[in-house]
């Protein structure tokens, strides 16, 4: 009864119903611990859990530690040479997106990292317009640990994501509620222009066919979490992708876990890093001769069992 109130007449999100069940959890450790340090960090994550309930605001990750007993590297690249190595990635989908454009001229390796940048430019590969970029990984996964350390850019409107993507996510006939191949988003670093959340990040599922619906495709916004000066430090992103469920991860400890849709996805996906271009309407507030912003990648790490 309670829950039913809760979602149908307050419209509390998935998220928001979590972050009640959580004030619930750490309330007993208030009442069952006998230590002070653990009391005070039980309060202080009520707090802010209810920020999320009331406000939709952004959660410290407080879930387990990273722990990758049992995988192996099968994949890494710390891009320390002085081009792209081709052989393991492709530039993806290069031509319009959005209100501009995606262009190989964007990415480039240097100091240590790869380098993607959003900028305006007047003698653009597909003529004037701003211009961003979008790497893919040659390999397809299925399953097992994916990680990225970066920077996510600043000075807003563009923003930088690490994703997962089957080849057909937003129809149902093939995603079959996202067994057949789901969209995950590891990380969206898209609160700049938000105060509140400003170096936070969202974390994302979408499919297609949840409980049979055939129309469009379902999306699970499992919450927005907070890093480590995002923008101007390195953090880590990650998700643990398992036979039965996703574990999504922030500098090595738990965000949230998800099962969204008929289940985890089943077949290989496409691993992803961009600088995404938003709408035109977005892109006319910026400045062409000064917007100038960077997507800082320092390694891509997967490891499988």
């Amino acid at each position: 009864m309670l829950e039913k109130f809760l979602t149908e007449v307050l419209k509390l999100a998935p998220r928001q119903m979590w972050g009640i069940d959580q004030q619930l959890y750490y309330l007993t450790q208030i009442f069952t611990s006998f230590s002070p340090k653990k009391i005070l960090a039980s309060i202080i994550a009520i707090i802010e859990l209810f920020g999320l309930t009331i406000f939709d605001l952004p959660t410290t990750p407080r879930g387990q530690e990273l722990d990758l007993s049992g995988y192996n590297l099968v994949f890494e690249d710390e891009f320390n040479g002085t081009e792209l190595d081709t052989e393991a990635w492709k530039y993806c989908n290069s031509g319009v997106r959005r209100g501009g454009y995606r262009a190989p001229s964007q990415v480039e390796v240097k100091d240590g990292n790869c380098v993607i940048t959003a900028e305006y430019l007047e003698d653009g590969e597909f003529g004037p317009g701003w211009y961003a970029g979008d790497l893919a990984l040659r390999k397809w996964y299925k399953q097992g640990y994916f990680e990225i350390r970066c920077k996510a850019n600043d000075a807003g409107a563009f923003w930088s994501a690490f994703w997962i993507m089957a080849a057909h996510p937003y129809e149902a006939q093939y995603s079959q509620g996202g067994i057949g191949g789901a969209e995950l988003d590891i990380f969206e670093a898209n609160c700049w222009d938000d105060p509140m959340s400003r170096n936070a990040v969202s974390q994302t599922i979408h499919c297609a066919g949840v409980d049979g619906v055939q129309e469009g495709f379902q999306s699970m916004l499992l919450g927005f979490f907070k890093g480590n000066d995002i923008y101007n430090e390195y953090n880590t992103y990650g998700l643990e992708w398992t036979e039965d469920e996703y574990i999504f991860y922030v500098n090595g400890v738990e965000t949230c876990r998800s099962s969204f849709g008929n289940g985890t996805s089943q077949v290989e996906e496409e691993v992803r890093v961009s600088l995404e271009v938003p709408d035109a309407d977005k892109l006319a507030t910026l400045d062409k001769d000064s917007y100038h912003s960077e997507f800082v990648i320092d390694y891509v790490r997967i490891y499988q069992k």
